[in-house]
């Protein structure tokens, strides 16, 4: 088992990666883009699919690192956590579907980001 500086790195990367995709989506879409024209959809929903993953492996292995055990209920704070990955994995389909959310996406991903690292940082539930 690796330490828990490793899956934090891990996981911090992950975050880096996944923000890049979507921001470059939602700024591609936003200023008319559209999948066919895009130059890096490949390179972006590459970075996009691994970023998840990081994120996924980084924050489990810290869980396993800070004692948490198999089998125990997940604290709220931890679903919360959860919940915005999925929407973090997710959110990167919407704004070729719908350009005009690709603006609001923009503002939206640094909220995302600050619920999950309050969530992480203080543990409210």
């Amino acid at each position: 088992m690796f330490p828990r500086d490793f899956y934090e790195i891990l996981h911090i990367i992950g975050i880096a990666m996944l923000f890049l995709a979507i921001g470059g989506v939602a700024t591609h879409a936003a200023n008319g883009g559209t999948k066919a024209q895009s130059q890096t959809r490949g390179l972006m929903s590459s970075m996009h699919g691994i970023g998840a993953l990081l994120i996924l492996v980084g924050g489990f292995g810290m869980l396993a690192r800070i004692g948490f055990q198999h089998g125990s209920n997940f604290p709220g704070w931890l679903w919360v956590k959860i919940i915005v990955w999925l929407v973090l994995s997710a959110i990167v389909l919407l704004p070729y579907r719908k350009p005009a959310l690709a603006r609001p996406f923009i503002f939206l991903l640094p909220l995302l980001a600050g619920v999950a690292v309050y969530m992480a940082l203080y543990k409210p539930f």
